[in-house]
């Protein structure tokens, strides 16, 4: 997708709510078990089925790590917040109502700090609060079905300010949260198992215009590829409708409604019109007294947090000299992350591995729909085959050709393939590989010229031709040394 579109006279106005799911053991208001994949309404009791006369317990480790986020972010905490009754009718909502944070939620403001097109751009958020899941409509041939296994587990969600104006911003913003939950072990942020949604709000506005024009949120996405296609789609349609009826009142061309995303069809498509905060009639949770915490309480979880997304990139970039791209690309991965530190303990090249990790290897694995980590390549096997470029031992041409092979057979270490391959053997000796170079440039008198008038394409033309006739088994720092001293020579007669 191009991230520099252009939108006229319009500005967009974006925000997001993400609802992060907290891997707790047992659900946010019971003992029930939190763990997805199981037989449909099997981790049930009274309390998510909203039996009469059940009561909710608070899950101490569901506050912990609402704790942390905020922590995490910057922003206030609370220590005096409380749960309210939201109530909607749904099938999969067996209370009629769910108990959530409004009027005093347990986090307020705070910031992430995201890269965008190789920019760093901060964004705000409103707050954050603890609410609890709805189960799962399951729809069949001929019937539907409600699984309430998911009812009662623990949430976060996460509201933005409306600070976003393209969709890579909104991208970039969710992968940042998306990268701090896995830092702290909040969630586990399976998309596909959807412990991680998004619903995000989009206007649009004339530029200079204060205020905001009526918003359309977009329900329960599911990936950031979704994510940036959907904003970008109703973007327009919104621009569209506006210049298509300009003499109308704004607030009758767009509506305030609630969307989904169809991906088949590459458009958004209306669910309800919007409710508002009225039509919850929302009020105090009576079987929930307050949730109150002490000044002590927060300032041990702050001591306890880990090594946070924003300092790691820091400390990629400032001590290992990495692009603020590439070390945000790596730091947003917590997984990757550890596998890039795991390979530097054996490896010294940490912007030639970089490389590896985030073009080579991604480029090879597209097609699985892998990611590195999540192969039987070992992080010391990565190690190892930068460690034979660094050292001269193989080089670029054979190095593919290696990585292309330890893909197709994982497991299998680098030096063991270059070992068994005669072709991937480097060649070194000035006295093998002297007599292409002298064949070359018999052969490439324009060139020589050129190099000699100082065009440096020229000269770069001639390594590959003398690394075209070694296939690639040539010391480039050799073909360049015999190069130049020819060269060189020619120029002196």
């Amino acid at each position: 997708m191009n991230t520099k579109i252009h939108h006229g006279d319009w500005e967009p106005i974006i925000g997001l709510e993400i609802h992060a799911e907290l891997n707790t053991k047992s659900k946010l208001f019971s003992s029930d078990a939190n763990r997805f994949g199981a037989e449909p309404n099997t981790n049930i009791s009274e309390v998510s089925t909203a039996q009469p006369g059940s009561l909710p317990v608070l899950n101490k480790e569901a506050v912990k790590k609402a704790v942390q986020f905020g922590l995490s972010i910057g922003a206030h905490i609370n220590l005096v917040s409380q749960f309210d009754r939201k109530s909607y009718f749904y099938p999969d909502n067996p209370r009629n109502f769910q108990i959530t944070q409004y009027e005093t939620p347990i986090i307020i403001g705070g910031s992430v700090v995201a890269v965008v097109d190789g920019q760093e751009k901060e964004f705000q958020i409103t707050r954050a609060h603890i609410e609890d899941d709805s189960g799962m409509l399951k729809h069949f041939t001929n019937f539907a079905g409600v699984d309430y296994n998911r009812a009662g587990v623990p949430l976060i969600e996460i509201v933005s300010e409306p600070c976003m104006h393209t969709p890579k911003d909104a991208s970039a913003y969710a992968m940042a949260i998306k990268a701090i939950l896995e830092y702290i072990d909040a969630s586990d942020c399976n998309m596909e198992e959807g412990s991680l949604r998004f619903d995000v709000n989009v206007s649009v506005r004339k530029k200079g215009e204060t205020g905001f024009r009526n918003k359309i949120e977009i329900k329960n996405m599911n990936s950031f590829s979704n994510l940036e296609l959907a904003i970008s789609h109703e973007i327009f349609r919104q621009i569209k409708a506006y210049e298509e009826n300009p003499n109308v009142d704004p607030k009758e061309v767009i509506t305030q409604a609630t969307h989904r995303w169809d991906p088949d069809k590459g458009e958004t498509v209306l669910m309800r019109k919007k409710e508002y905060a009225d039509d919850y009639r929302y009020f105090p949770e009576p079987d929930l007294l307050p949730l109150v915490l002490s000044q002590s309480y927060v300032d041990d979880i702050r001591k306890t947090l880990p090594e946070l997304p924003l300092q790691k990139e820091k400390r990629y970039v400032e001590s290992l000299g990495l692009a603020v791209h590439q070390a945000f690309f790596l730091a947003s991965d917590k997984k990757l992350a550890d596998y890039f530190e795991a390979c530097l303990e054996t490896c010294s090249n940490a912007k030639l591995l970089t490389n590896w990790l985030i073009v080579e290897f991604p480029g090879r694995l597209k097609e699985k729909n892998l990611s590195l980590y999540q192969t039987a390549i070992l992080p010391e096997h990565v190690a190892e085959l930068v460690n034979l470029i660094d050292k001269g031992d193989i080089h670029g041409k054979i190095a593919k050709c290696v990585a292309d092979e330890m893909v197709a057979a994982p497991g299998t270490t680098a030096s063991s393939i270059v070992a068994k391959n005669p072709d991937y053997q480097p060649l070194n000796d000035k006295s093998a590989i002297e007599p292409l170079v002298d064949t070359v440039l018999a052969e490439n008198q324009d060139s020589v010229d050129s190099v000699l008038s100082g065009r440096d394409r020229a000269f770069a033309y001639l390594v590959g031709q003398v690394m075209k006739a070694t296939k690639g088994t040539a010391s480039p720092q050799v073909v360049n040394e015999l190069l130049k001293e020819k060269i060189a020579k020619i120029a002196a007669k």
